[in-house]
């Protein structure tokens, strides 16, 4: 057969991801620090790009750009000219309103009714008061002059702010205090250097040993001065080694405590009566070696380098409307404000000569219009998705969790005619702050537990209702797993023991065995 070329016509049709469309899907996805991030990114990297301030100027411009179009023209139905994807996600009839802070009152028109008089101090330069016998300092400045007045050089609020002492900093002030040898305190700044974040050391001695060309008896001498170091149980290596280093620091470590720290799990498991016996107690001294246990720290560093808790910023805001149903709307801190300046795109293309500098300004403007509108897309997205979520969740913001539907990505993508796959991006690290608090927009899909009263019941109100059902139980009559089984099929919910069993360990409840003992130890 002979082989010849030949040329033909076909037509195919096939989806092309093409670089506007995958950042599109990108930003989506993104959470508000990541886009925030990301947004900071694009600022730097495209000089026709410039972000929004609150008062509508743009950064590092005092008046706001002749003309700054938010994308191209005819690309955004409903966007005026110079309008920011986070004014037009509101809607397009939707204003903002930026009140001007009012300026403070100039210094010279207010009055004053403090006596300067008295603000300076008629002390002698050498700053001893006369008037108490010279048993008080007067603040003298630098100049040799009172102080007290204005123009006093003392220190400011920042050098008066408390500063968080790491715990680095702390062992290392105890290390120059406590070892004087220079290769112990080598030694010591890599045991410091080798503790985790709850304050427990990790790696071997040996290493260390091998590392500094020492023996391994001197680098576990050093580590015992350091375990003396404060907050005690510092520089342990696992829990037992802690909690006897604290209760040797309270001069506590007896045998019988000692016996009890040898033998945790019978602890853990609530096997009092072995407990008994090994440490040869009776229920009196054993529940209070328990109450000292229970009062020691099982990680003591983490006392220092405290970070302060952040809190989520949501994305979306609901609140009750005035006529009963619910106002829904975007958080404008989250929302990025980014403009096109096509004044100075104007200016670049009227100067550029060059066809590569042509090209560069082009594709540069090209990538702003879309960012431009990609970001008024994710939003009007996230907008459009989570009216549907409240909308089919209306009866979990009005009565709670356990009213909470089923609830997939097919009901929301098909409500709002998009992909589940959009759905499932919009939904990621989003946040909804509503009456009930503050909810990932993921916590509202729940898969279905059968009813036999008609409707199904979401897994999340199962269990909250599972969790009702252990808080409420009494001390002689722990429920089992079978039981809770029972309870809930009367409530008309068909639910297995095995799903019982999963959920309760989700949210960490012992089996009823253990809550017994917990319960009888309480007792």
């Amino acid at each position: 057969m002979a082989v010849s070329q030949r040329l033909e016509v076909r037509q195919t049709q096939s989806l092309v991801m093409t670089p506007q469309l995958q950042q599109a899907i990108k930003l989506l996805q993104l959470s508000n620090l990541e886009l925030a991030d990301y947004i900071d990114r694009e600022l730097e990297r495209n000089p026709l790009l410039e972000r929004e301030e609150a008062d509508g100027t743009t950064a590092g411009d005092p008046s706001p750009p002749a003309e700054a179009p938010g994308g191209a023209e005819g690309d955004r139905p409903g966007t005026a000219e110079g309008e920011s994807p986070a004014d037009a996600a509101q809607g397009a009839d939707a204003a903002l309103d930026f009140s001007e802070a009012s300026a403070p009152p100039d210094a010279a028109d207010s009055p004053l009714d403090t006596d300067f008089e008295e603000l300076y101090d008629t002390t002698p330069a050498d700053g001893w008061s006369p008037s108490d016998g010279g048993s008080s300092l007067s603040t003298a400045g630098p100049g040799g002059t009172g102080s007290g007045g204005f123009e006093d050089d003392g220190p400011g609020l920042e050098q008066r702010l408390s500063e968080n002492v790491t715990l680095r900093a702390h062992l290392l002030n105890q290390l120059q205090l406590e070892l004087t040898d220079p290769a112990d305190r080598m030694i010591g700044m890599h045991l410091i250097d080798m503790l985790d974040e709850a304050g427990y050391l990790t790696g071997e001695l040996s290493g260390v040993a091998a590392l500094l060309g020492c023996g391994e008896a001197r680098v576990a001498a050093a580590l015992k001065r350091l375990q003396a170091f404060d907050p005690p149980g510092i520089f342990a290596r696992d829990l037992k080694e802690c909690l006897a280093l604290q209760l040797a620091d309270r001069n506590r470590l007896d045998p019988a405590i000692q016996a009890l720290l040898d033998n945790l799990e019978l602890l853990a498991r609530r096997e009092l009566a072995k407990l008994k016996r090994i440490c040869d107690v009776d229920d009196e001294d054993l529940s209070d070696m328990i109450a000292e246990i229970r009062a020691l720290d099982p990680k003591p560093a983490l006392a220092f380098d405290s970070r302060v808790a952040e809190p989520v910023v949501p994305d979306v805001l609901l609140r009750p409307g005035p006529g009963g149903g619910w106002l829904l709307e975007l958080n404008n801190e989250t929302l990025p404000r980014v403009l096109v300046n096509r004044q100075y795109y104007a200016q670049l293309a009227k100067s550029a000569r060059v066809r590569r500098d042509k090209e560069y300004i082009s594709e540069a403007l090209q990538s702003a219009n879309w960012l431009v509108k990609s970001l008024h897309q994710r939003a009007t997205t996230i907008l459009k998705v989570s009216t549907e979520i409240v909308r089919l969740q209306d009866a979990f913001f009005r009565k709670g969790v356990q009213h909470l539907r089923p609830l997939t990505l097919r009901d929301v993508a098909d409500a709002i005619e998009m992909h589940e796959s959009t759905v499932s991006r919009v939904t990621s690290n989003k946040f909804m702050a509503t009456p009930r608090g503050t909810f990932e927009l993921k916590y509202f899909f729940t898969s279905a537990i059968a009813s036999t009263h008609g409707e199904a019941h979401s897994a999340e109100s199962v269990r909250h209702r599972i969790r009702g059902l252990i808080d409420a139980e009494i001390p002689s009559k722990v429920l089992s797993d079978d039981s809770i089984v029972d309870l809930l099929g009367k409530e008309g919910i068909e639910i297995a023991r095995r799903t019982v069993a999963k959920y309760r360990e989700a949210m960490r409840i012992p089996s009823s065995v253990e809550r017994r003992r917990q319960k009888a130890m309480q007792l």
